[in-house]
């Protein structure tokens, strides 16, 4: 197979590549050259490559389903996604200022409520979020920081302009396969990648390390962190496994942490040795059976005490998770404004309460043309794409939203941009997002680019890998 750019099929979506037929936008005109020098053999070499690599070096992920846990090969698309430096730096700001503003508004939820006074936000709309936590109440954390690691759906419209799409602040995932993605990606095109200046993302781990060390109770020279996983069976057990590995933390499950006095422990072949920090992958409500669900062995009895003294610090914080949703999210950019007294830089894409009674008028209304999405889900499920559903389809939410309007927001679906990703008949665009990943504490990190996720059949959106989506390596460089 080779590139044939006068047959690649442009509509009007922004595509990442291709600004015309045969022509690349500037940031990937070395990449559209390099492309053009493969011959069919060599493309086919390459892609075989980057099989072997993702098999060899173990990347896979497990999809939940009725027939059982199916362990995947995590699917990468070879060709990068391209973004200019120069645009990168707005984007990084505005992810910083977003965050900033979620951790203050976190903090007010748990502190002086100060935001609801001011009537900036219904209270209720936070008391009623399945991740408001009451047991939170009165804590103060170092920084004033509630959600340490964030990743942050960007999409880009159809004038290619970023908006934001949602906040993952419970427990965001991805991070590895963006890593894993550079990794393979330079190894299978190491020409390309050397004629680019690319911001690397090998610091990640580093980062996210000091990032987790800034918040230890005690000032440490080398406090002891762990990564806590809910164990071998988790759909994300390679990625806990991964950055326990990239940190040189150890990586635990519940059973191996026990708490004396209201410390936490670590048991280990030696004896027992204090912890830290705990960067959990364990939902609220499975972290410590004597607060939260008391059938959990997932999480470890007593700890929600001994963080609640200051003898823990856990990353991200519970109750963090309750500014993850979707209601929430439509707030942010009067949440930057209230804390920040600052325009966002990154806008939201439009968005309709179903709890407010003229903005759910419009959404049951038009729900053939809306997005739909449930308030506090993730991975893509239950959804209602409009514009793709049935008569049925369409009759089911509105059943859903009259039972629960809160639990649903709708927003116009927005013809995500394209890039193109290799098939069987050649270069095909389809549509993509962009999870960069946000670090905070005293300071703050944003990863060059981030994981793209890619919607790998023609006319989907559909990008999440555990719904048969793919991944492309992201590179900003100087143009």
């Amino acid at each position: 197979m080779q590139f044939n750019w006068d047959k690649y099929p442009l509509e009007n979506i922004f595509d990442e590549t291709i600004s015309s037929p045969s022509n690349a936008r500037a940031p990937s005109r070395k990449l559209l050259k390099n492309l053009n020098r493969l011959s069919e053999s060599d493309v086919k070499e390459r892609l075989e490559a980057s099989d072997t690599a993702i098999k060899t070096m173990g990347i896979s992920f497990t999809v939940y389903s009725d027939s059982g846990n199916i362990d995947r090969q995590w699917p990468l698309d070879i060709i990068p996604r391209i973004i200019s430096n120069k645009e990168w730096q707005r984007v990084d700001l505005g992810l910083v200022q977003r965050l900033t503003a979620l951790n203050l508004f976190i903090n007010d939820v748990y502190n002086d409520k100060k935001i609801f006074k001011d009537k900036v936000i219904p209270l209720e709309l936070v008391l009623g979020s399945p991740g408001y936590r009451k047991e939170c109440e009165g804590v103060s954390l170092p920084f004033n920081t509630w959600a340490h690691i964030c990743g942050t759906d960007l999409i880009r419209d159809a004038k290619g302009k970023f908006l934001v799409l949602e906040d993952n602040l419970r427990i965001p995932s991805g991070v590895s396969y963006m890593l894993e993605n550079r990794r393979v990606t330079k190894r299978v095109l190491p020409e390309l990648f050397e004629s680019y200046d690319v911001q690397h993302l090998r610091d990640y781990p580093n980062q996210l390390l000091d990032t987790l060390s800034s918040i230890a109770p005690m000032k440490k020279k080398n406090p002891e962190v762990v990564v806590l996983t809910p164990g071998i069976f988790n759909s994300a057990y390679f990625e806990h496994s991964y950055l326990a590995q990239q940190m040189g933390a150890e990586l635990v499950e519940g059973s191996d942490l026990v708490i004396d006095k209201d410390k936490v422990y670590m048991k280990t072949v030696a004896g027992l040795r204090k912890v830290d920090v705990i960067y959990r992958r364990v939902d609220d409500l499975y972290l410590d059976p004597e607060v939260f669900n008391e059938d959990s062995l997932l999480g470890v009895k007593g700890l929600m005490r001994a963080w609640r003294k200051g003898n823990v610090s856990i990353a991200n914080a519970p109750g963090a998770g309750v500014a993850d949703d979707k209601v929430i999210y439509t707030y942010v950019p009067k949440m930057i404004k209230y804390y920040l007294d600052e325009d966002p830089i990154l806008d939201n894409v439009e968005s309709y309460l179903c709890s407010e009674r003229q903005q759910y008028n419009y959404v049951i209304n038009n729900l053939h043309n809306l997005v739909v999405k449930p308030a506090n889900e993730s991975g893509g499920y239950g959804m209602l794409i409009g514009p793709q559903a049935s008569k049925s389809e369409i009759n089911k939410f509105k059943k859903l939203i009259k039972k629960n309007g809160r639990n649903y927001i709708a927003q116009p679906l927005i013809s995500l941009s394209t890039c193109p990703v290799i098939t069987s008949s050649g270069a095909k665009p389809r549509h993509i997002d962009l999870r960069p990943f946000i670090l905070q504490s005293n300071n703050s990190y944003v990863t060059p680019g981030g994981l793209t996720r890619v919607a790998m059949k023609k006319g989907s959106y559909v990008v999440n890998s555990s719904q048969g989506g793919g991944s492309k390596d992201t590179w900003v460089v100087d143009t």
